[in-house]
């Protein structure tokens, strides 16, 4: 029999026969990695255990806490769902059922409506699914014979998908009892290591996600290998609920979302208190870096969008104008209008590098299934940059950039890790640009020494990326900032600078953001801070509390004397029991409650309520000015 080499992560290599099960490769390591093992990942790409290699090999095998074993565990958990609900309603018809970053959904078509007393049922059949111990099989089927099958099933989404297939794609199915599934993978080798199971909601979603198309019902779920697990997961769901930034922004009245306008956020009086804080303190930070602030416009002709490769590669989320007879677009990025402002003038080398930022107003059409509060929107502020830079001088800028966003990062107390996302199908340039461009960021993020993730197929149409993502309060991650290297658009409009030779040269352009956009970080900090913003950006900083209407003037005098120090002020004069007061003032999350009666109005004192301390005591004017203002400088979370 031909052998073939498997390399493992510590270096170490052994030798199989060719067509080798990676269940047989895990337990001729250890009988306990057999066990734990959900799959493994073979040459970069995810493989279950029952699937074979053929050739030489690196491979890592995985577990239910490494991103891919939850892939293929939560893939496998969407075929059980899937099965279960094909016993209880016969007639129903599948489209796609995909493991998702929490957990797993199936999409049906059945005239049946589901409701939440069906997700009990389907819970309870899942689970006897389970027990019955099934195994996941996997088999081949030659392109005619599966829509052969599937055709006689009346599986109208499975044919349809299979038609879409190229001709000489190898078409896989996975059977999981007496259900059999169009899938290419990966599975658990078995149903029994899936312990733990709650489906969470029922949602529509159209076929292929367009709207011309059916609505489907999709089922969302969660499964873990423990109970104890599952029920960490539903307390952070609950957390994450009170957390909402729909429910919160309504609550501190930060801002709308109106139906005349889906996905187009209304910011109120305190909510533009808050974004103005944000931007800025951005803007702060980036004239001590050395950038200048720009600004272009919201509609540019057609034209700039088809030469950038927009019109290519992102069109179907644009809105188009008409002005005069001529085509218009809605900017759905800022770099086009960044490039024309450099190309506005000639350049030198020693002009470079030119760091431009701009608080841009953004469109991009989402479907309306998608839109979400402020995180997913129409209409959005991108805290861009575009560096402009001499190739010599890219690799200190990417550093600069990981320098700034690490420090803006931490003031709000985010951690975060890093993602390094590489060419996708869909994009423009070379092999060497791709190339170049991918170990500038490399290099950069290593001799930062910076841990990162390499994320296959996610770059920008135009250039590689390095992307944020930020762990809040309860755990959850979020994309934020990310940084582009682009060869792409300074080749596109012939972009120019004259260098020590006097020979015309190509810059390189950088594309960045930190927030990513104001809307979603705005959103993001709300559910960070479950609505208690640190004191320097809380909408309202101190929230004064007479005790009855005889101390109002002295509440207001403090008022206005606080307010000529910057300090945002409210006085609550109504005739309300100071209890009262101080309960409606911590459910607007105020950092600083101060009550005032008689003792305070004789001796200048505050008496100090502090939101997550309560009662800390009497404190003279001067003192608390201090205190505030101290914590204000600092930034303190």
């Amino acid at each position: 029999m031909e052998k073939i080499v498997i390399t493992l992560p510590d270096g170490s290599k052994r030798e199989y026969e060719k067509g080798v099960k990676l269940l047989e490769i895990a337990q001729d390591i250890s009988e306990g990695l057999a066990r734990v093992a959900l799959g493994a990942v073979v040459n970069g790409k995810t493989k279950g255990l029952q699937e074979t290699v053929e050739e030489d090999a690196e491979v890592r095998f995985v577990k239910f806490e490494d991103k891919e074993g939850k892939e293929i565990f939560w893939h496998t958990s969407a075929h059980i769902m899937a099965l279960a609900v094909k016993r209880l309603f016969p007639d129903v018809k599948f489209a796609i059922g995909p493991a998702i970053d929490n957990g797993f959904y199936y999409d049906f078509d059945t005239e049946h409506r589901f409701t939440p007393e069906d997700l009990e049922k389907i819970e309870e059949e899942m689970k006897k699914i389970v027990k019955e111990n099934h195994e996941l099989e996997r088999f081949i089927m030659p392109r005619e014979e599966a829509l052969e099958y599937f055709n006689e099933k009346g599986e109208v989404y499975k044919v349809d998908l299979i038609e879409s297939f190229p001709e000489d794609e190898e078409i896989s199915f996975y059977k999981l009892g007496e259900f059999t599934d169009l899938c290419a993978g990966p599975h658990l080798l078995n149903t029994k290591k899936v312990k733990a199971i709650k489906l969470l909601s029922i949602a529509g979603a159209y076929w292929r996600g367009d709207e011309k198309n059916k609505m489907l019902q999709r089922i969302y779920g969660i499964t873990f290998e423990k109970k104890k697990e599952l029920d960490e997961y539903l307390e952070r769901l609950e957390e994450a609920k009170k957390r909402d930034h729909r429910k919160l922004g309504r609550e501190l009245d930060l801002f709308s979302i109106q139906d005349e306008g889906p996905g187009f956020p209304f910011f109120h009086p305190k909510g533009m208190i808050l974004r103005n804080i944000l931007e800025d303190f951005w803007k702060k930070e980036h004239v001590k870096r050395g950038y200048g602030e720009v600004k272009t416009p919201i509609i540019l002709n057609e034209s700039l969008w088809q030469q950038s490769g927009h019109w290519d590669h992102y069109k179907e989320n644009m809105y188009f104008t008409e002005i005069d007879d001529n085509p218009y677009a809605i900017k759905p990025m800022n770099c086009p209008g960044a490039i024309l402002i450099y190309k506005s003038k000639l350049h030198s080398y020693r002009d470079l590098p030119l760091r431009w930022g701009e608080l841009g107003l953004v469109h991009r059409h989402e479907l309306s299934g998608a839109l979400h509060g402020l995180m997913r929107v129409r209409s959005f502020t991108q805290d861009d940059a575009h560096i402009f830079a001499l190739p010599s001088q890219v690799k200190d800028e990417i550093k600069g950039v990981i320098d700034l966003a690490d420090y803006i990062y931490s003031i709000f107390g985010f951690k975060y890790h890093v993602e390094l996302s590489t060419r996708p199908e869909n994009s423009m340039g070379t092999d060497e640009q791709w190339e170049l461009a991918t170990n500038a960021l490399r290099e950069a993020l290593e001799e930062k020494g910076i841990d990162y993730i390499i994320n296959e197929g996610d770059g920008a149409f135009y250039g590689p990326k390095i992307d944020y993502h930020l762990e809040d309060a309860i755990g959850r991650t979020w994309q934020c900032g990310t940084i582009q290297l682009d060869f792409q658009m300074p080749e596109r409009f012939d972009l120019t600078y004259i260098d020590k030779d006097n020979e015309k040269k190509r810059p390189v352009m950088i594309h960045r953001t930190i927030l990513g956009s104001i809307e979603r970080f705005m959103g993001i900090l709300i559910e960070h801070y479950a609505g208690k913003f640190p004191v320097w950006i809380a909408p309202v900083q101190v929230s004064i509390l007479p005790i009855s209407d005889k101390f109002n003037d002295y509440a207001y005098e403090l008022k206005k004397e606080m307010e000529e120090k910057g300090l945002r002020v409210e006085v609550d004069d109504r005739a309300e029991k100071i209890g009262y007061k101080i309960r409606e003032a911590r459910l607007q999350r105020i950092p600083y409650m101060l009550i005032v009666g008689e003792k305070e109005v004789e001796n200048r004192l505050v008496s100090i309520n502090k939101r997550d301390k309560g009662d800390i005591g009497q404190y003279s004017v001067e003192d608390f000015l201090k205190m505030i203002l101290e914590e204000i400088e600092n930034k303190t979370n």
